[in-house]
């Protein structure tokens, strides 16, 4: 039934056509006028919510509506993706949802106190859970799955945030004085739904300040990864902020640095402060100890991992042992002391040169090893062809990086394909 005072609305609001499902998105999804939004796409969403809501009204009923609705969506299922996600969206601001608490918004006058400590270890526990990116829901802790959401879930916000709200929260700092638990924040307020983002730090990868290890919510799952300063795009316009309710103090405040005692280390060890001395060591340049990155189990990894860390600071014998003690303990905590060196530099061995094979570098494929090839072409200066950095999941990106860095040995055709053998993986890790 034709409603005349909607007859000119753009999209129409039962066409299933790419362009006119992807206004209709943009519009509903528009940010409110109060959250720094645009009073014309509040108003275009307005139009569609009374568009939408005259459609059920005047048709031949609500059921009728529905099943029509329903055959729609199979009908865009059954053909071509006609409803595109932004590049990188998020959620409004607004309260904790499911088993989270209700109410309003989290007031920023308010704060929870927290520590850099604990605001590392609930970031790690979606790291952990492989929480699935998405702008509409939550997880079971209430807090939405998207960037701002996992910074407000990381921080103990009382509500969920988005990257318009969560400087209120904090004070501003220089780049070099961020310490885990801070952020890096971009907000772009002439179009919130293009770029803007947030990462929450973990640590310096290197003595020049120029990579980080960031803990990031982004498609498809939670990561944290080495990410160059402040991000892969926009990274000038990131700003770095500290939480106003954090302790106080660098990393190693309080009990943050209290060694747990040597009894918490070594063989048939399995607990948290086993977890924690892996990320340390991981931000101080010893990933490529852990094959699969560091958990709760004591493994061999840690222990080579702690001896080249050891002996980065010019220890010998017993002092480099491989278990750690309050001295090691206190710099990895206060982030003082020297980096892990490169593989050969220090003399440690590198025992992730050795390739794991042509079937992990196929598409489809998931898994730890297209992480670690795509941060090594990064570091190689290959990496060009990622937008968003590289994660386990393998792409096209990874793809054309691998080629462009075959090419540069000088190999042409199928020595050139892009997909690594042993040969590339040799040269590529030497």
């Amino acid at each position: 039934m034709t409603v005349p005072v909607f007859e000119e609305y753009e999209p129409a609001i039962d066409c299933t056509c790419a362009g006119c499902a992807l206004q209709r998105r943009t519009a509903a999804r528009a940010v409110a006028v109060r959250y720094g939004g645009h009073p014309a796409a509040h108003g275009a969403r307005r139009a569609l919510v009374l568009a939408t809501a005259a459609g059920v009204v005047l048709s031949c009923g609500a059921a009728g509506a529905a099943a029509a609705a329903d055959r729609g969506a199979g009908a865009a299922r059954a053909g071509q993706d006609t409803d595109p996600e932004p590049a990188t969206p998020q959620g409004e601001r607004g309260p904790l949802q499911g088993s989270g608490a209700s109410g309003p918004p989290s007031d920023a006058s308010v704060l929870r106190k927290t520590t850099r400590a604990e605001i590392m270890e609930r970031a790690q526990r979606w790291v952990a859970a492989k929480v699935p990116y998405s702008m509409e829901k939550h997880w079971s802790d209430g807090y939405r799955q998207d960037c701002s959401g996992y910074v407000s879930m990381a921080w103990n916000l009382g509500g969920n945030e988005w990257t318009g709200s969560l400087a209120k929260y904090a004070t501003r700092i220089a780049r070099n004085d961020l310490q885990p638990g801070d952020i890096l924040l971009f907000h772009n307020p002439a179009d919130p739904s293009q770029g803007s983002h947030v990462t929450i730090f973990g640590g310096w990868t290197d003595s020049t300040h120029s990579r980080y290890v960031a803990y990031e919510q982004a498609r498809p799952q939670t990561r944290k990864q080495s990410t160059p300063m402040a991000y892969w795009n926009n990274s000038d316009r990131y700003v770095a902020y500290r939480y106003n309710g954090v302790s106080a103090g660098s990393p190693g405040s309080g009990s943050s640095t209290a060694f747990p005692g040597a009894g918490q280390f070594g063989p048939g060890a399995n607990n948290a402060h086993v977890t924690r001395l892996g990320e340390m060591l991981v931000a101080r340049g010893g990933k490529r100890f852990y094959a699969v990155g560091p958990g709760p189990v004591w493994s061999a990894a840690d222990q080579r991992a702690t001896r080249a860390f050891q002996q980065a600071q010019g220890w010998k014998g017993a002092e480099a042992d491989g278990i750690p003690g309050p001295d090691t303990w206190r710099l990895l905590t206060t982030g003082t002391g020297r980096d892990i060196p490169a593989a050969g530099a220090g003399g440690s061995p590198n025992t992730a040169v050795v390739f794991p094979g042509a079937g992990y570098f196929q598409p489809g494929q998931y898994n730890s090893h297209v992480d670690r090839l795509g941060e090594q072409l990064v570091k190689k200066g290959y990496g060009k062809h990622y937008v968003s950095g590289p994660d386990p999941r393998w792409t096209e990106a990874d793809r054309r990086n691998v080629e462009a860095f075959q090419r540069a040995q000088g190999w042409r055709g199928g020595a050139a394909d892009g997909y690594p053998g042993p040969e590339t993986w040799r040269r590529l890790f030497a």
